[in-house]
């Protein structure tokens, strides 16, 4: 079989996408770039509030009008944009019409919100790919797995007179700040999945090597945390003020003293702290950004209740309000053993794969867990695969690239898994 077409288009479709990077619930120019390429290849697909469950969002920023328009900007089809109704995300559906098992794949389409290096020394400034939209990067190469899912689109397509069953092909936004899992999977699309496979690349492990299956994927919720004051001339009425930069600032330190936990992992960062208004005013506005994480349901659950006791307590030591939003939510989950060693099985059969491992510990979170779980629960099995690709930089680094040769090692395995699972005939 000659791979090296579909190795070209990778490297394309991955630059475009690399080039025009959304944050989470913004991605109006990439669902409109996806489900055109999938409508292209044959596929029915669906995109927005019908891949979205609208009362299970999180996170989703209130100037979508402005990405939209930012989108069309950029050339998005607009018969797309309409059609999504102000909601990201798409799904692509395959049903050979014959009896077999429902085989799903996810793959994340947002971005970083960071801004991307410029120079001769990071390939996307060298090549003419870098980001155009500024404070936003593909930094985490969600650019490699949307690029790879729609070739694996035009690959099953190709065999679709020797598949049985259904492929579903999941483009989930908001993946960053785990804000786009829960809502897809609230929808029902994974409620009839037999076989479900999320992958990444990098993550560590280089190129030519494969892992299986993940486990120890930390819980976590992302919290906005707003403080409400009082502002006062800090010179004539301190007085009258109530501090909310000081509310703020002293949750801050509080919450990165909360005690670890004795069964588990545990982690808490204070990613964002705003505050203030001027030099001689006394702050009466504060807002932060929060996550908590936790190894099992209940660690994180004693991370989160003791930050809120945290911000509360905080806040009334300065007689400032406060309002806490959850604003992004992930469970854990582990790769089941079955699904892992087909996966092994057909990574050993590929000519640019060195080295197959089993599992890892994750060690972070992705909302594909509910997906998994989801899947899991109705008696299916799920697996979240690492593809080694060697990095420019870590993950979310302004300079972080990855090796592309890497997307046609995926490519090729979740080729094989549709095969093995929908029993070519």
């Amino acid at each position: 079989m000659d791979w090296s077409s579909d190795l070209r288009d990778l490297i394309e479709t991955r630059r475009e996408l690399h080039a025009h990077p959304e944050a989470g619930w913004t991605e109006f120019w990439t669902t409109a770039y996806v489900a055109s390429s999938l409508e292209d290849i044959g596929y029915s697909v669906s995109v927005g509030k019908d891949v979205i469950d609208q009362s299970a969002i999180m996170g989703r920023p209130d100037d979508v009008d402005e990405h939209i328009e930012r989108a069309l900007s950029q050339g998005a089809d607009p018969l797309w944009i309409d059609k999504m109704g102000g909601y990201t995300g798409a799904m692509a559906v395959l049903d050979t019409r014959r009896p077999g098992p429902v085989v799903a794949f996810r793959f994340d389409i947002d971005c970083v919100e960071t801004i991307e290096a410029e120079g001769e020394d990071h390939l996307p400034s060298r090549e003419g790919f870098r980001s155009i939209n500024p404070g936003c990067m593909h930094s985490c190469a969600h650019d490699g797995h949307t690029a790879m899912g729609i070739a694996l689109a035009r690959r099953v397509m190709s065999m679709k007179d020797r598949l049985c069953g259904v492929v579903k092909l999941l483009f989930q936004p908001a993946e960053e700040g785990v804000r786009g899992g829960y809502a897809m999977t609230q929808k029902g699309l994974l409620d009839d999945v037999d076989l479900f496979v999320a992958a990444h690349f990098g993550m560590g492990v280089p190129t030519g090597t494969v892992i299986s299956g993940t486990r120890g994927f930390l819980c976590t919720t992302k919290l906005d945390v707003d403080f409400k004051g009082m502002g006062s001339h800090a010179g004539g009425e301190p007085h009258k003020g109530k501090n909310a930069l000081l509310a703020a600032a002293t949750a801050a330190l509080n919450l990165h003293a909360i005690a670890p936990h004795s069964g588990g992992v545990t982690r808490l960062n204070v990613g964002v702290l705003n505050a203030g208004e001027g030099r001689n005013v006394v702050p009466p506005r504060a807002s932060m950004k929060i996550e908590t994480r936790g190894e099992t349901n209940e660690i994180a659950s004693y991370v989160y209740d003791r930050a809120e006791t945290v911000i509360r307590s905080s806040a009334e030591m300065y007689g400032v309000k406060w309002e806490t939003k959850k604003v992004g939510e992930a469970v854990t989950s582990s790769s089941d053993a079955e699904l892992m060693a087909t996966v092994a099985g057909l990574a050993s059969e590929i000519e640019e794969v060195d080295k197959v491992g089993d599992i890892v510990d994750m060690g972070g979170s992705d909302d594909a867990t509910w997906m998994m779980n989801r899947v899991q629960q109705r008696g299916g099995k799920a697996t979240y695969v690492i593809i080694g690709s060697d990095i420019a930089a870590g993950h979310h680094n302004d300079y972080f690239d990855f090796d592309e040769r890497s997307m046609l090692i995926g490519l090729k395995l979740l080729v094989g898994v549709v095969a093995k699972a929908a029993g070519v005939v």
